[in-house]
């Protein structure tokens, strides 16, 4: 049986991530707060989401 993905380095390390990039946005320009941070925060939630649906997966 497999551990949990929480518990998987790469996964804490994808989570801190986000965190930066979420800190990263709130100094982004007025202009690009709803194309790019959108993007940004989409894509670094989607590792966080591929490693975790990796980890539960029987390939």
């Amino acid at each position: 049986m497999r551990g949990s993905f929480k518990t998987l380095s790469v996964y804490q390390d994808a989570l801190h991530l986000v965190n930066l990039s979420y800190e990263l946005i709130k100094i982004f320009p007025k202009q690009e707060k709803y194309n790019l941070s959108d993007q940004l925060r989409r894509a670094c939630t989607s590792v966080t989401l591929n490693i975790a649906e990796g980890n539960g997966s029987h390939s």
